[in-house]
């Protein structure tokens, strides 16, 4: 790790802990201000990957997920209206979506490398995303992992209702995870332009 990946570290460090305070707060019916933060870790990953390797995004992947286990800690010592803010499966879920997500989107990236500027940014990002939006949601809210934390009530979650008030009948969770991953997944067009010029702009300094 060296003084120039520290920026990176720092990005990644501010983005997780930000998301883990937003998440707490309910934007609409089906998301959290949390959902608009979070997916630009995979920028953050991008870049590094793009601009240093391999090697350095993993750390830096790393260093997130460390920083998110911090705040999962904090958080399942503060007290809501209905418990802890953070349960042991949220934490869990958080957890191993972070460090799959990324890990994959490292690894699809590095392939990659060589297409076109976009390909690799767009297609990892995408991926990276959908794994992160099924590993979380299903781990947190699936009744069928109850088993993890049999003192957490998520019946709310499982609730059956059309899917996001208008489709299908689905536990709600479906619905929280659909939502999330169209966010995600917008979120990963736009963050093409700031990739660009992020990486234009190092590549010169670092030139």
């Amino acid at each position: 790790m060296t003084r120039t990946h520290l920026p990176g570290i720092i990005a990644m460090a501010a983005i997780v802990v930000a998301s883990n305070i937003l998440v707490q707060f309910l934007f609409g019916q089906w998301l959290t201000w949390g959902a608009f933060t979070y997916p630009f870790a995979f920028l953050v990953t991008d870049v590094m990957n793009r601009i240093y390797g391999v090697a350095a995004a993993r750390r830096v992947v790393v260093v997130g997920f460390v920083v998110g286990v911090i705040c999962s800690l904090i958080g399942t010592q503060i007290m809501g209206e209905f418990g802890p803010l953070v349960t042991f499966r949220i934490a869990l879920g958080s957890g191993l979506a972070f460090l799959c997500a990324q890990l994959l989107d490292v690894a699809i990236f590095d392939r990659m490398r060589e297409g076109a500027w976009w390909r690799a940014p767009l297609v990892s990002t995408l991926v990276g995303s959908t794994a992160d939006t099924a590993i979380f949601f299903t781990t947190a809210f699936s009744a069928g992992f109850a088993f993890l934390e049999p003192g957490n009530d998520v019946a709310w979650a499982n609730e059956a209702l059309p899917l996001l008030g208008l489709g299908p009948v689905a536990p709600l969770w479906v619905s929280l995870a659909v939502a999330d991953w169209a966010v995600k997944l917008s979120l990963a067009l736009v963050a093409l332009v700031p990739f660009k010029v992020i990486v234009e702009r190092l590549t010169t300094r670092v030139a």
